[in-house]
């Protein structure tokens, strides 16, 4: 009866520790989404200002886009976005000096939110930006709806500048991509150095070399994150400068670089043990009909395990992909449109690093970061899901 009540506890508890874990996985996933959805609802406005214009205005509403378009001068006349022919007049809260005395404004502002007023009445082609606090009770002017940002705007758009004024510009393009190439040179860089360094501890290295170098390469899986990015910052960022004759030395390069070297580990790991569950017999076959131990290795030996070892090379990908503190060390940060690996990059994980702790809780930019947190985690979970179907195969 003891025993009976003893299992039944024990089940109890590693089966409420299962369906708790699982619960509360799922439940970051739903906040992470919840918040990242955010970004698509909220004006990309600037948080406490608004747009406003004549009354005689027909426009109601202009996009995101139309705006920047309009405060970097590429738009400058009504006509180019639907409205009247005639030229755009600028006004913001800085140029009220311009227009108005000191005793017309106020010693202590109190009489701004009228001059505001008066000029937006009085100038029928004017475009106001101004605080939303002086904005007069009995306002004559038309306030603009900012338009909210599409998915299709956000994947595609070119310029991350989630603090630019007057609109955001959530554009993540350039981080997608520096991610891509960061990775992806990594991976390039990686695979053919795990992938010998596997064959060699496998079929080749004598059991007391083999025992030596397992415990030294897991031991590199062991080293913080950090302490890879010092490394790549006072090592790698130099000599890629040097070799390639840049003004800087943090590019994708140098961190696709670092990150092959944080992803050998994995690599070579999980490679070498698909080439060691190769069976001997397949082995003592291709030997026996005649071919040498190095055409058994890349006939029948890699061709066997090739399933394991593009696990590895995946999962040493997600690694790559997520990886963060060292990225954010050797890659120079910067959000522009990549085109090679010597230009500086700036990743999606660095950017979540690097912005979060400086942003408002429930504001856009706030927003716009849980959203690349939301890509990050469908990247890394569409390389699982072909992972598990890659051992599908390989156990079929």
């Amino acid at each position: 009866m003891v025993k009976k009540v003893l299992n039944f506890l024990q089940v109890g508890v590693l089966a409420t520790s299962s369906y708790v874990t699982s619960i509360v996985v799922l439940l970051i996933i739903i906040f992470l989404f919840n918040e990242g959805a955010g970004v698509f609802t909220k004006s990309l406005l600037e948080e406490g200002f608004v747009i406003a214009v004549n009354k005689s205005n027909k426009l109601n509403a202009i996009s995101p886009k139309d705006i920047k378009n309009i405060f970097d001068q590429k738009i400058t006349n009504w006509k180019q976005i639907g409205g009247d022919d005639n030229a755009i007049t600028l006004f913001s809260i800085d140029e009220l000096p311009n227009f108005y005395t000191e005793e017309e404004i106020g010693s202590d502002f109190e009489y701004m939110d009228t001059c505001i007023n008066n000029y937006i009445a009085n100038h029928p082609n004017v475009l106001a930006y101004f605080p939303e606090r002086n904005v007069a009770k009995n306002f004559q002017g038309k306030m603009i709806k900012v338009g909210t940002l599409g998915v299709f705007e956000f994947v595609k758009g070119k310029e991350w500048l989630p603090t630019a004024r007057p609109v955001a510009q959530l554009g993540i393009l350039p981080l997608l991509l520096g991610t891509l190439m960061v990775s992806l040179g990594a991976i390039l860089l990686a695979l053919p150095f795990g992938l010998v360094t596997a064959i060699y501890m496998a079929e080749i290295a004598h059991p007391v070399a083999r025992k030596v170098l397992r415990p030294i390469i897991e031991l590199l899986a062991g080293i913080p994150s950090v302490v890879y990015g010092f490394f790549g910052l006072i090592i790698v960022v130099p000599i890629v400068q040097k070799v390639f004759s840049l003004d800087v030395g943090e590019t994708a390069l140098a961190g696709s670089i670092v990150l092959a070297i944080m992803a050998l580990p994995t690599i070579i790991s999980i490679a070498e043990d698909a080439i060691r569950n190769v069976p001997n017999n397949m082995r003592e076959a291709s030997l026996a009909l005649g071919a040498t131990q190095w055409q058994t290795i890349r006939s029948v030996v890699i061709p066997y395990s090739k399933s394991g070892i593009m696990t590895g090379a995946i999962l040493g990908i997600g690694r790559a992909i997520g990886e963060t503190m060292a990225v954010l060390m050797v890659t120079g940060n910067a959000s522009n449109m990549p085109t090679t690996f010597l230009q500086p990059v700036r990743t999606i994980p660095a950017t979540i690093a690097a912005e979060l702790g400086e942003t408002a809780n429930g504001g856009l930019h706030y927003s716009a970061l849980f959203a690349l947190g939301c890509i990050l985690f469908l990247a890394t979970m569409a390389l699982n899901l072909y992972v598990q179907l890659a051992l599908k195969k390989r156990n079929r």
